[in-house]
């Protein structure tokens, strides 16, 4: 279960690039109730999304040049530039390298070998999110590739992840867990194969919510779509997969059994 104890290669930051800040978060507080807090004037419009006082989430301008909006996951690292020389020696480019945010932490940003964007937070003053795996906060985080195990096999070099295999409807679908702890306890996402020609590699965020199809209203009603119709996966939950009103994909999720 994806916590906020947060240990080497677990999800620890989440932030959204935006071609229109003022108005993505407008969206999220219809969607998930959220409140934008600006990080400042020396920010470049960056801010954090919080759920009854703790961070959640953050929110960005698109930085590079023919960006599309998208979420991006951060995995904890002890090393960031460790990590980068890791990303490269297996395969991965780094997008932008390790470098100071204030005194908040390290960051640097990479693609895996199979084209999915991701990057990394080594925590200073700012450890990472303040609340997940509750109502409105992330509790997953997916990744959908061509490969799924050569990415696994990256990932493993990287971070030290662990896997297990569960039979999903129709795909055999691996459970991530970091290198510490019990496996299971220690799981924050999984790995599954493409669905379709037209769908893109990429990591998807999840998110808990107390009734899915309540979201997906409120978020149709906002100007956001359905990706993936809602449904029911038996010992999962009820899930569904949406976009922002700026195609910034995303995916809900109905815990079962509630976590």
């Amino acid at each position: 279960m994806l916590t906020t104890d947060f240990v080497t290669g677990s999800p620890n930051w989440l932030d959204l690039g935006s071609p229109d800040i003022d108005a993505a978060a407008a969206f999220y507080t219809a969607v998930f109730g959220w409140d934008f807090q600006s990080a400042g004037p020396d920010s470049g419009g960056y801010g954090f999304f919080q759920k009854d006082g703790r961070t959640v989430s953050a929110i960005g301008p698109l930085t590079e040049e023919g960006a599309s909006s998208a979420w991006t996951v951060y995995f904890q690292t002890p090393d960031a530039d460790a990590t980068a020389k890791a990303v490269e020696q297996n395969g991965g480019r780094v997008r932008s390298a390790p470098f100071d945010v204030f005194e908040a932490g390290r960051m640097a940003q990479f693609t895996d070998p199979g084209g999915a964007d991701f990057a990394v937070w080594q925590p200073a003053a700012v450890k990472g999110l303040e609340k997940a795996s509750e109502s409105d906060s992330l509790c997953w985080a997916e990744l959908h590739t061509g490969d799924p195990a050569g990415a696994f096999g990256f990932y493993q070099a990287v971070f030290g992840w662990r896997s297990q295999t569960m039979d999903m409807p129709g795909m055999a679908y691996t459970v991530l867990s970091t290198g510490e702890g019990d496996q299971q306890d220690a799981s924050f996402g999984g790995v599954a194969g493409l669905q379709g020609d037209a769908e893109e590699t990429r990591w998807i965020p999840y998110f808990s919510v107390d009734d899915v199809d309540e979201t997906v209203a409120r978020t149709q009603g906002s100007g956001g779509s359905v990706l993936m119709p809602a449904s029911d996966v038996p010992e999962v939950g009820r899930m569904c997969w949406l976009t922002d009103p700026f195609g910034a994909p995303f995916a809900i999720i109905k815990p079962e059994p509630p976590q």
